[in-house]
């Protein structure tokens, strides 16, 4: 099972300040540029993690507000150090490197960094004397400047930005890098004069860069130990100059099968070439390469003897040639993954979880439209079969949508493998912490991408949770979510039947402090939008039913609610859904319940005392729609307004004595061992209408809900009531002259049942 332990405090505390900048490390100058408190001072270890937090935060954390000037308070090296900073996507802009360009850093990775210009190619070269590893991968438009501001009316009409392409930019001064990466470049960078400054190139990545000439790389033959040209349309020329990179320990070929341009194909004597020419190879990343010949051996040796990664007994024959298995062999998308005996201790493919896994590990970083694809046979797996590596398919699959929450097809594939990965087969091996995080994810996607599928995908995610337990600490943001989700503009009615059922699981078991804020957040009047578009269309669907037993739970003990309730045309909508759907009990129920609520709060019985909704509440004192409930509830309702006695009566017709004989002739007949589809968290609103004499029948009615459910379901009511001060109200309630006998003799029973109960539990330990 994945740990729970606690957050290291160097966690939390990084946690707290950026969550508290001006309340902890800084102060706003002028009240616009965040600045360090002077007797501060941070080393590079808090600095760095700082930093790193902040863009993780920013990227993972919708409620986290990004600071505009937060890199200002490392301006400053003799008060802070920063030496290896990871900065990805839209956070990072021209302004915020110029902030820290006064730092000796050491590592710099910008990932996708678009809001990037050539301003920073100048800022890059203040960190030139220190700067061992640099990342600009996907940064399109850093080498791209304005040209003549103002003065390109014809040229901004092809080119609105008016921007052109630097290419006098070098790496000149660069003497400490030996890390480069310039994957996903813009296309027209002249890669070979910008490179041959560097003199001891360690390792370099130029995915997607297209150059027929690569033989300035025979520059770096003495040093350069891994070199990636994924996506690069190879040739034999590209071969010849890799083969003489004698030192490389770690070469990517591999490119994404669906693009089409791709000539190259790969043969037996390339890989033989590999294998006889760089004997330091370790790793090495073929995949979603076409073979022209078979590099395999025959079916009957592949089918000989156990499985093995010992090169002699390789299935593909150029590799026999190893001297020792491979730590990476990247096969994904390959025939080759395929076979039995490949001499590697991990490899990335198609054919089962653990290649899978290889390749969402080996490519969620830089290659998303491989990492999705692989995130879809880990889908299958988890759907068809069983998942053997739960937590790291976890983990991974969180990583990959946290790393691209734009990207649509990994918030697709991702959240649907999530929905299989979290269901109850496999919770428990699952921690608290790590469910969590699964819950942050999916509340991401649902906010960052407005697409059905991954609606429904998290909507139906969530489901696999214990609600509301689980979802409690976001709350609100969840709430938030499903409530936009539920727009009836929306059509989609698979999302609508999800959403509406997890806004009901919500408010079901959450105290009225959570109840009043999501009906601030316009619960009520989204449920009465949904039942009046279901009224328009004549549907009574389950969204209708969820509805109204939404506002039901909402309304529960919740005066607030209840007012909204009546304020938003609910009773109509109430008298239309009766009137339209006579047949449909459970929606009268979930209907009658409600109004139960409403007739609670005292200030509002006055707008439910017409002779149309008496009426009605009357009449529905007769009905057996599942079972005693409608009945039971109209006779709840009734029961409240009789509370307010004969001088609130304020209609001529239904007369209230006719109705009050009609609700004890409904209570007389129902079974008091029925068993009960309501559940109720406080007898309140029951036991205040036991100590009064103004309506009998409100007190038996009060009576009669308490014995039956200490009768049936002891061990839950029989402790709440004792709780709640029952027992004495009761017993006070016998000795009333008003009341009538067998109220009486039914209130004797319930005192009976909870002393019993209370004697049976009785703790007699010492």
């Amino acid at each position: 099972m994945a740990s729970d332990s606690p957050e290291s405090l160097m966690t939390l505390c990084t946690d707290f300040c950026l969550r508290n900048l001006e309340g902890t490390l800084g102060y706003l100058l002028d009240n616009e540029t965040l600045r360090l408190h002077p007797d501060v001072f941070l080393p590079s270890e808090i600095c760095d993690r700082l930093v790193n937090e902040y863009v993780e935060l920013v990227n993972a954390d919708c409620n986290f507000e990004p600071h505009e000037s937060f890199f200002s308070l490392f301006s400053d090296p003799r008060s802070t150090r920063l030496t290896r900073i990871h900065l990805r996507e839209d956070l990072v802009q021209d302004q915020d490197l110029e902030a820290i360009r006064k730092q000796d850093l050491v590592e710099l990775y910008l990932t996708n960094c678009e809001k990037l210009t050539a301003k920073s190619l100048q800022t890059l070269g203040s960190f030139s004397p220190t700067l061992v590893s640099l990342s600009l991968f996907g940064c399109r438009n850093i080498f791209y400047e304005e040209e003549n501001p103002g003065g390109c009316e014809d040229e901004c009409v092809v080119n609105p930005t008016c921007q052109v392409l630097v290419k006098d930019f070098t790496f000149e001064g660069f003497s400490r890098l030996r890390f480069l990466n310039l994957g996903r470049m813009t296309e027209g960078i002249p890669v070979e004069s910008l490179l041959r400054p560097l003199r001891s190139l360690a390792a370099l990545d130029l995915s997607g860069i297209q150059t027929s000439d690569v033989a300035f790389l025979t520059q770096w033959k003495d040093s350069l130990v891994s070199l990636v040209l994924y996506n690069m349309d190879l040739s034999d020329e590209h071969i010849r100059v890799i083969v003489q990179l004698h030192k490389l320990r770690h070469l990517d070929i591999s490119r994404d099968r669906l693009s089409s341009y791709y000539k190259f194909k790969l043969t037996r004597k390339v890989l033989s070439l590999f294998v006889q020419k760089l004997g330091n190879l370790v790793s090495l990343d073929i995949s979603g390469h076409m073979m022209l010949e078979n590099c395999s051996i025959s079916k009957m040796d592949e089918e000989a003897g156990q499985t093995s990664i010992e090169p002699c007994k390789s299935s593909i024959t150029p590799f026999r040639a190893l001297k020792r298995p491979l730590q990476f062999l990247g096969l994904f998308e390959t025939s080759l993954c395929r076979l039995t005996h490949i001499p590697a201790y991990k490899v990335s493919g198609d054919k089962n979880e653990e290649q899978v896994l290889n390749a969402i590990e080996a490519y969620t970083e830089h290659r998303p439209e491989i990492t999705s694809r692989a995130i879809n046979l880990l889908f299958d797996i988890a759907r068809i079969e069983r998942c053997n590596q739960l937590l790291r398919a976890l983990q991974l699959v969180i990583t990959a949508l946290k790393c691209h929450k734009y990207d649509k097809n990994i918030q697709v594939t991702g959240s649907a493998a999530l929905f299989y990965l979290t269901n109850s087969e496999y919770r428990p091996e699952q921690s608290v912490k790590l469910r969590r995080q699964v819950i942050q994810v999916v509340l991401n996607g649902m906010e960052s991408y407005q697409e059905v599928t991954v609606q429904r995908n998290c909507c139906l995610t969530l489901c696999n949770f214990s609600i509301p337990e689980e979802l409690e600490f976001q709350y609100r943001r969840v709430n938030e979510l499903l409530l936009s989700i539920l727009n009836p503009t929306r059509q989609d009615e698979s999302i609508q039947r999800i959403a509406v059922h997890l806004c009901n699981a919500l408010v079901c078991q959450v105290d009225n402090d959570h109840k009043e804020a999501v009906g601030k957040m316009g619960f009520v009047m989204t449920m009465l939008k949904l039942i009046q578009k279901k009224l328009m269309d004549k549907t009574c669907d389950q969204v209708m039913e969820f509805s109204w037993s939404a506002l039901w739970n909402i309304t529960d003990e919740t005066p607030d609610n209840c007012e909204m309730f009546l304020n938003y045309s609910g009773m109509k909508l109430f008298l239309e859904c009766l009137k339209e759907f006579p047949e449909k009990q459970e929606l009268h129920r979930n209907m009658l319940g409600l109004l139960g609520n409403v007739a609670e709060v005292k200030e509002l019985r006055p707008q439910l005392m017409t002779s149309q909704f008496i009426t009605v509440f009357s009449n529905l004192l007769e009905s057996k729609a599942d079972g005693i409930e409608v009945s039971y509830n109209a006779c709840g309702v009734l029961s409240h307004i009789m509370f307010d006695g004969p001088e609130a009566w304020g209609i001529c017709e239904p007369r209230r004595e006719e109705v009050v004989e009609r609700m004890w002739t409904a209570i007389q007949s129902w079974d008091i061992n029925s068993r009960r589809n309501i559940n109720y968290r406080s007898f309140e609103p029951i036991l205040r209408l036991l100590p009064q004499g103004i309506s009998p029948v409100s007190q038996h009615w009060a009576t009669w809900a308490l014995y039956n459910l200490v009768s049936v379901y002891p061990d839950k009511y029989c402790p709440l009531l004792i709780k709640e001060g029952g027992m004495p109200l009761l017993r006070d309630m016998i000795k009333m002259a008003s009341a009538r006998q067998e109220t009486k003799e039914m209130a004797r029973k319930v005192i009976e049942h909870c002393s019993n109960f209370k004697e049976e539990n009785m703790d007699t330990s010492r």
